[in-house]
């Protein structure tokens, strides 16, 4: 029985079972694949000879791993002292329906052949303590759902489906490769580094290519990069649309024009891809790939394989495992002596004849130099971990010391609680399982270096959760040695968002954002709007906080208004200055006397209320605007409205006239223009509590700046301020309009309808300019509204006065500025 192994009769027409069996205090179960129908490789094509014997080379390695890890821990005295660990290795033939029958083996009772149905399996003993394997995801996906029923520890060497990972489906399910999620986040931040996000994906149908391919597509459409290409290949190459399907998948990946190939395969499929691109002249790509296939002789053995393009790739970072490779060459030294196979004929004789009755043929057709380049790649240290992570476990449980075990049962379920909680060290290095049962120890960047014929696996880089390339020692497939572009379109530039154009979301023109826009991100495609209180230009990447708009006192416009109102005030004092120095002449007193100089005083208050417009408005500021406009030009307008009264009694009314004049004239004017001011002054209030001018910061008529001015609240507290100032006008222009002087003296009723109906003109023109305005020229609108009315009212009532008073003294005379009223009396006299 060479190597101590043992063929079994076929269990179906494509496999066979292997078993290899050793007793101890404590058996461990070990699934390994040796290949398919190993007995009929003489009957095979060199093609399949070859890719059998690498199936086959691969399982007895890990085989192996597994033996010489048992016996090196029965050796020592430290881990298990006194204790024994025996195994029990079944062959997977990488089938599920025949991984299945020797895991219901290592579930039956102990010394048994039947499984106990029970309800409750604390106290069941199963025929071995803990599973070692199987390789593949789907085998496991089977498998551990078998051995979670039993809470049996499960330890797999090479699944790394991320299904796995769900620790309530899969409770004593436990691995020694991180998982594919790992794997993708790795080739994910590999494609982001040099910028590849047209790419091709395709994966094998099978528990690990689909499941790969699902967490690369979910993490890749999050990461700016496309998929052009997604497809699965078979995993069964004797089926017959297999090699159709093959060449299906590079045609589409050839029209895709992707220069990027991401490939989650195991071997067998990633090569007849590998040789179906080659003689369908693919062209050369790169290729990135993971453990499955990268470190596979199998993979290499394609011809011409060194003109696929740059391979490149992430593999386990593991040690070595010291005395293993020592451990084998001994091993097969043994085969060649009688002794030994003596030996393993008589313990082939102690086991039972029902399952081991066939000697494997071909275990001598194996030597030392088939197997030995596969020693030192990252087949055996997750075997040796998975191993002494067992027998940790039963140290803990067992409560072992330096001295000894004691020699109690051990449940199988109890060894979960000390391998999800407590780490353990493997030759000087810390291991332990994270919450779902994995250890990441980190990925190797790996290129395949070709050296006279021959693959040379090159370390480039390093991932363990950040990645680390070293890009000058890639050599890429290009003329230049750099690394090609992957790309469907151009990289958008700062200020640039993509703006998809037909079916497929990773084609788009690169378009400038709009004002008020910025550019958040490279994979944006849109721009994001900027928070009211900032702005942007076109094509920005920021956005900026506005300034506030409003016309501060040293504007050009503002400092000429203000000019024009310190002119206007100006003349306001001297048409003042002026009635007062001839306040007794009669063209003073027809014009109203004392009550002129009141009406001139509230014009000068008037034009300095435009101030109130100039500089930064407030909340406090805004109200008192309109109120100052308002009850100035009322104070003005109140002053002539005795004279208006008094005109149109002496005109339209004379035989009313004499005892209605005297609450117009002299001291009774006095109270019209009192009650006219307080009037307004009740109004101001009603405005307060109405609807007052309020400040408001306008952001959207000005691009770039916040405008500050002061909005109407209320258009109806509005009107009913300004409307009685219009309606005293409207009294005033009626009084006097149709009034006709007698030959050779002074109309004083003609400047007060002029100056009225210049009012009535300011103000439409004001209300459509006010009531549509928003910007700063609202506050100007209203400066020139006042300064307007203001010359107004001077112009055409005072400045003629003033005229006369310096240029024309000798026509303020009685007889030519008489009173009305009093040439009325004269008349009714005569």
């Amino acid at each position: 029985l060479c190597l101590g192994w043992a063929r079994a009769a076929p269990l179906s027409p494509w496999c066979l079972s292997a078993q290899l069996r050793r007793p101890g205090d404590f058996v461990l179960g070990g699934l390994f694949p040796f290949g398919k129908d190993t007995l009929n490789l003489a009957a095979r094509s060199e093609p399949t000879l070859l890719l059998c014997d690498r199936l086959f080379t691969d399982g007895l390695i890990w085989a192996l791993a597994m033996r010489f890890t048992i016996e090196q821990i029965n050796n020592s005295s430290v881990l298990l002292p006194g204790v024994t660990l025996g195994y029990d290795m079944c062959d997977t033939c990488f089938e599920p329906l025949v991984a299945l029958q020797p895991s219901l083996l290592f579930l039956t009772r102990n010394g048994t052949r039947a499984i106990g149905v029970l309800c409750d399996y604390s106290e069941y003993q199963p025929r071995v303590t803990a599973v070692i394997g199987p390789h593949k995801s789907d085998l496991c996906l089977l498998t551990a759902k078998l051995f979670s029923s039993f809470l049996i520890p499960q330890v797999s060497y090479g699944a790394s489906s991320e299904a796995l990972s769900n620790t309530e489906l899969y409770p004593s399910f436990y691995r020694t490769v991180p998982s594919d999620k790992n794997l993708v986040e790795a080739v994910v931040l590999l494609l982001n580094h040099f910028g590849w996000n047209w790419v091709a994906m395709v994966a094998s149908d099978d528990e690990y290519g689909r499941g790969a391919q699902a967490l690369f597509l979910s993490m890749a459409g999050t990461n700016s990069i496309c998929i052009a290409f997604e497809g699965l290949i078979p995993t069964e190459l004797a089926e017959p649309d297999a090699t159709k399907q093959l060449e299906n998948t590079i045609k589409l990946i050839n029209s895709t024009k992707v220069n990027v190939i991401v490939l989650f395969a195991h071997s067998v499929p990633a090569q007849a891809l590998l040789q179906h691109s080659l003689a369908m002249g693919l062209g050369k790509k790169v290729w990135l790939g993971s453990e499955a296939w990268l470190l596979s002789d199998i993979a290499t053995s394609v011809p011409n394989i060194q003109s696929v393009g740059t391979v490149l790739g992430f593999v386990m970072r593991t040690g070595t495992v010291p005395g293993f490779q020592e451990f084998v060459a001994e091993l097969f030294s043994s085969v060649a002596q009688e002794e030994f196979c003596r030996r393993s004929r008589e313990l082939s004789g102690l086991e039972d004849t029902e399952a081991l009755d066939t000697h494997c043929r071909q275990c001598g057709n194996v030597t030392l130099r088939d197997i030995w380049p596969m020693l030192g790649v990252t087949l055996v240290q997750p075997v040796y971990v998975a191993v002494y992570s067992v027998a940790h476990a039963l140290h803990r449980a067992l409560g072992c010391t330096s001295k000894g075990c004691p020699k109690t049962p051990v449940r199988s379920w109890q060894l979960l609680h000390f391998m999800n909680t407590l780490p353990f060290e493997v030759n000087g290095q810390s291991f332990r399982f994270d919450q779902s049962h994995g250890t990441n120890t980190g990925y190797k960047l790996i290129l395949w270096a070709w050296r006279d014929g021959t693959v040379t696996y090159l370390p480039v880089g390093d991932y363990d959760q950040s990645l680390y390339v070293r890009t000058s020692q890639i050599q890429f497939h290009t003329p230049d040695k750099k690394e090609p572009t992957s790309e469907c379109f151009r990289r958008c530039q700062p200020g640039q968002f993509r703006r998809i154009k037909g079916f497929n979301l990773c084609c788009y023109d690169c378009t400038d954002c709009s004002e008020n826009t910025f550019w958040s991100s490279t994979d944006s495609t849109s721009c994001s709007p900027c928070p009211q209180h900032q702005w942007a230009p076109t094509r920005s990447t920021r956005c900026h906080d506005r300034a506030e708009r409003f016309l501060s006192w040293d504007e050009p416009l503002a400092v000429a208004l203000l000019t024009l109102v310190g002119l206007t005030a100006a003349l306001s004092c001297g048409a003042a200055l002026l009635f007062l120095q001839h306040l007794q002449s009669p063209l003073v007193q027809l014009a109203g006397g004392a009550r002129s100089l009141l009406a001139l005083l509230w014009l000068l208050l008037q034009s300095l209320s435009c101030c109130l417009h100039v500089g930064r408005p407030s909340a406090a500021l805004c109200p008192l605007q309109q109120l100052c406009y308002a009850l100035c030009l009322n104070g003005c307008l109140s002053s002539l409205l005795p004279k208006a009264l008094e005109i149109t009694l002496v005109t339209e009314f004379p035989r009313c006239a004499p005892r209605l004049l005297r609450w117009v004239t002299h001291g009774r004017a006095w109270l019209v223009v009192a009650a006219s001011i307080l009037t307004q002054v009740l109004l101001c209030w009603c405005h307060l509590h109405l609807g007052p001018d309020y400040l408001v910061a306008d952001y959207e008529s000005l691009p770039r700046e916040v405008l500050l001015v002061c909005g109407t609240q209320s258009w109806a507290a509005f009107a009913l301020l300004h409307g009685y100032n219009s309606c005293l006008a409207f009294v005033c222009f009626l009084c006097t309009f149709m009034v006709q002087t007698p030959g050779r003296r002074y109309n004083v009723a003609r400047g007060i309808t002029f100056a009225t109906f210049i009012y009535f003109i300011i103000w439409i023109f004001f209300l459509v300019i006010f009531a549509t305005l928003r910007t700063v020229l609202r506050a100007v609108t209203q400066i020139c509204t006042i300064l307007a009315t203001t010359l107004g009212i001077l112009g055409c009532y005072f400045v003629p006065k003033c005229y006369i008073l310096v240029f024309r003294p000798d026509l303020n005379t009685g007889d030519y500025c008489q009173n009305l009223s009093e040439g009325q009396q004269e008349e009714d006299r005569q």
